[in-house]
């Protein structure tokens, strides 16, 4: 990738203004309808990502592919293209190219959860049934030759970190240095959050750190009972390691992030920025989480549930940053309900996260946190006290309901009125109760 200033321009700008690759195409400009998507290949292997909101230095010793390469050199067609062509999957056409990245790099992958894999593009008019078969039909065909040749083009990938304005730290060592003397920039790591700021606000973000490049900040490790999970480790990451010990939580993950985003998004942004409505946050005030902060030489533990002090304020100082969060090894009673408008790929209305140690019918411990219901995620600490030390019969859950008032005062927005918040957040008390003495309460699985 040659470097192109500035920092902040996206690789659909770049692709489609300076290279002519029409086919990569600009729907929402938000990483949402998927028509963008490419293929990214680097070290770690090849991954769907919404170009719309890729800026350029994020693509720094890495190969990318677009539509137009998905055929062979010769001309030959792609098998998901042939599927594609055989089962009618197009009428208008504009979201097909992103339809078929996605499918070329599942394809690659070997990765048969086209439910899933598909969840990020958009499709109007086709309808998904001939798009779903058409990659159900490619499935078992061989993967093209010349779809595995960007890993050696990785190796001679030019060095952009010199684009004016764009540091590159490679350590949190480094990151802390910048920060101290850049205390008002702005860090990226997967800047699906970011992204939009540009994209949608047409915001000049000044000086510019990307972290990604942070290697000390990535990954998962155990230590103990508790788990490390690096603030750059991205969503996909951290939905394959938390799908055993955590399946609401990683189910939570799958839904309000397509592919795309979730190989983009990291841990550490989606705190770091503070949204009331983001679905990590109350999973991890549920589970106990801390956040280590770093100033400098200066670190700090934190739990994750003070960080967050009123709307758009947390408790972090100029210069400090996200280095890791710490959460559990284990929390066999974690369970997390949603309620969106669409199930897929969503902003949340009201989030509910619970976890109860409960022993010989009594709770004994509880954890409760919703997002949504306030300007911060937060701990529903009036209805934990409501159940902490008693049965979870009849009364019990009527005046925890009632307690759910001194917790939040909701506010109405497009996405719901502040009674249906709270009303949506009692019954999910009611749903977790009802789930914990094995009732059937998943409404996916309702049957007449």
């Amino acid at each position: 990738m040659e470097a192109v200033a500035p920092p902040t321009r996206t690789l659909l700008d770049f692709l489609r203004d300076e290279r002519g690759l029409t086919g990569t195409k600009e729907g929402c400009n938000e990483g949402d309808c998927g028509a963008c998507t490419v293929m990214v290949t680097d070290e770690q292997g090849s991954r769907a990502l919404n170009a719309c909101i890729l800026f350029l230095p994020q693509l720094e010793g890495k190969a990318v592919r677009t539509v137009e390469g998905i055929a062979g050199p010769n001309g030959t067609l792609h098998p998901v293209q042939e599927a594609m062509i055989a089962r009618h999957g197009s009428q208008c056409g504009f979201c097909t190219p992103g339809f078929i990245m996605s499918m070329a790099v599942a394809h690659l992958n070997g990765e048969t959860d086209f439910d899933d894999r598909l969840a990020g593009n958009l499709c109007r008019c086709t309808g998904y049934a001939p798009i779903i078969r058409a990659a159900e039909d490619a499935a078992e065909a061989p993967v093209p030759e010349w779809m595995t040749a960007d890993a050696g083009a990785i190796a001679t990938a030019p060095d952009i970190a010199g684009i004016e304005g764009a540091a590159r730290p490679r350590t949190s060592d480094e990151l802390a240095e910048w920060y101290l003397d850049h205390p008002d920039g702005t860090l990226i790591a997967g800047a699906t959050d970011v992204g939009l700021w540009v994209t949608k606000d047409f915001r000049d973000l000044g000086d510019v750190a990307f972290i990604s490049g942070c290697h000390d900040m990535q990954g998962i490790c155990e230590e103990g009972d508790r788990l490390i999970i690096g603030a750059t480790t991205t969503m996909s990451a951290l939905w394959d390691r938390l799908a055993e010990p955590f399946p609401s939580y990683a189910e939570l993950i799958r839904r309000y992030g397509s592919v795309q985003v979730r190989n983009a998004a990291t841990i550490g942004g989606s705190i770091a920025n503070g949204s009331p409505i983001g679905d990590n946050a109350p999973a991890l005030i549920a589970l106990g989480a801390t956040l280590r902060l770093r100033c400098g030489d200066e670190r700090r533990e934190i739990a994750l549930e003070d960080f967050f002090i009123e709307y758009g304020k947390q408790d972090r100082a100029p210069g400090e940053f996200v280095e890791a969060i710490t959460i559990p090894s284990q929390a066999p009673a974690l369970r997390c309900y949603k309620i969106s408008k669409r199930f897929d790929q969503d902003i949340t209305a009201v989030l509910g996260c619970f976890n109860l140690t409960i022993e010989g019918g009594i709770v004994r411990e509880a954890r409760i946190a919703f997002g949504g219901m306030a300007g911060i995620p937060k701990r529903a600490r009036a209805v934990e006290a409501a159940i902490t030390g008693k049965p979870l019969d009849a009364p019990v859950l009527a005046n925890a309901q009632a307690a759910m008032a001194e917790d939040f005062t909701p506010l109405s927005d497009m996405r719901a009125s502040a009674d249906y918040r709270l009303a949506a957040a009692r019954n999910l008390l009611a749903r977790h109760v009802a789930e914990m003495r094995g009732e059937d309460v998943n409404v996916l699985e309702v049957r007449a």
